[in-house]
């Protein structure tokens, strides 16, 4: 029990760490909304800009769009769906998080999970290997080295 109890407490300490940077603060303006859904939308002009930072007039139209939606009280899904709807899915800047795209985002996750069970294994089997090593003619040296320095 003793030799988990760091692995809680770093397994407590990300969670809250995750819980405190992903707390949003609070309400956001609708000014902030605009620009958050404005930066995960594509320039429908653009290759590969943000519909928020491009000067294009159909990044400004997409812009207009988006502001209306958030003032008539549309969410952010809502909002980024009928983007969908009527550009395609290239529109959106991020992958969607379901079907063969949702890869993007769970591969990375297992293959960080897999790394450390195996470095945890890795590093079990390689203690359990260096103390079956120590011989009682080494655990006899140390004990005679020990008894000389006092």
């Amino acid at each position: 029990m003793r030799k988990w109890l760091p692995w809680a407490a770093l397994l407590v300490m990300v969670v809250v760490a995750l819980v405190i940077g992903t707390d949003s603060g609070g309400h956001t303006s609708q000014a902030q909304r605009v620009a958050d859904i404005a930066s995960e939308v594509r320039c429908p002009a653009c290759e590969g800009q943000s519909a928020e930072l491009s000067d294009a007039p159909a990044a400004a139209a997409v812009r207009l769009f988006i502001t209306q939606q958030v003032r008539a009280g549309q969410t952010k899904g809502d909002i980024e769906q009928q983007l969908e709807d009527r550009y395609g899915s290239d529109i959106l800047l991020r992958p969607p998080a379901t079907g063969v795209a949702g890869l993007v985002w769970v591969l990375p996750v297992v293959a960080l999970v897999v790394a450390v069970a195996a470095l945890a294994l890795a590093f079990r089997r390689w203690r359990g290997a260096i103390a079956g090593q120590v011989s009682d003619a080494d655990r006899a040296r140390v004990a005679d080295a020990l008894g000389r320095e006092e």
